[in-house]
């Protein structure tokens, strides 16, 4: 079992200083990799994401990269269709490459049909759009030239070259807990990220994936509520273990602080839990 923490991107905590004080920490204590999350504009009623201050992700682990070396940079996760898929590669290269090799690309098809109409994507070919983004995101990285026809999202490329490419393949993980986001993950990710659902839920979900791909390297991966200072290091660890009997191989702790010495406080804190894992 690996364990990774979201860095303090979005509310109060988010600054500049923050992100990079607790990328630095996250290596310092262990933790596998550092997460960001995805969301350019939200309705102001809106009760989730709970706050509208959201640095953009991949600036954010850019900014994380550049005070690290050895601690994974993953997002937990790009809302696809929402970019266009060329320059999503290109970014997503850069940025692997710049890192030395540390990105997790986590992607899904989105929810949020309010951003999709302030961003100009049709909401409902969302799913079809991703499928298309993600093939032509790994041809970028891997083909030259590209020949691409993507008659959804209308991108066309022939003969086309887009460099630089990533020196290894950036493991893809596919968000989402719907039917389309399972078999997405299965015919087209190296990994599945799910979030926030219980160890019992993350069984059932574990024994559909394996069914398909049953490959130890295919990740399945979960993002937790969990806040160290908030809940009982103990309920924690009991989640812990049953994730880990569940099959779920990858966990994404979520700190809910709105200041930056809480956060790395509780950083702490769950380095300490995860550490009493490691003996259970």
């Amino acid at each position: 079992m690996k364990f990774g923490i979201h860095l303090p991107q979005a509310g109060p905590a988010a600054t500049p200083a923050a992100i990079q004080a607790a990328a630095k920490q996250a290596e310092d204590l262990g933790f596998a990799d550092v997460w960001v999350s995805d969301h350019l504009v939200v309705p102001r009623k809106r009760q989730y994401p709970p706050s509208a201050y959201i640095i953009e992700p991949l600036i954010a682990l850019t900014w994380a990269a550049s005070a690290t070396r050895t601690v994974g940079l993953g997002t937990t996760v790009l809302v696809v269709p929402l970019r266009p898929p060329v320059l999503l590669a290109k970014m997503l290269a850069s940025l692997d490459l710049m890192s030395e090799g540390r990105v997790i690309f986590g992607g899904a098809s989105g929810w949020l049909k309010e951003e999709f109409e302030a961003l100009g994507v049709p909401y409902e070919t969302r799913g079809v759009r991703t499928d298309e983004a993600l093939d032509i995101i790994r041809r970028c990285w891997n083909e030259d030239p590209i020949d691409v026809t993507a008659p959804v999202s209308g991108v066309k490329m022939v003969d086309m070259r887009a460099k630089p490419q990533p020196s290894r393949p950036i493991p893809i993980w596919i968000g989402g807990h719907s039917n389309a986001a399972f078999r997405r993950a299965v015919k087209l990710g190296d990994g599945w990220h799910g979030g926030f659902q219980p160890p019992e839920r993350a069984a059932e979900i574990v024994a559909r994936l394996r069914r398909d791909r049953p490959e130890e390297s295919f990740t399945l991966s979960m993002r937790t509520r969990w806040d160290a200072l908030e809940e009982n290091p103990d309920e924690i660890l009991r989640e812990f273990v049953a994730y880990r009997e569940a099959g779920i191989q990858h966990l994404v702790a979520e700190p809910r602080q709105r200041d930056l010495d809480s956060w790395l406080r509780c950083g702490e804190a769950f380095a300490k839990i995860f550490e009493r894992a490691a003996s259970c």
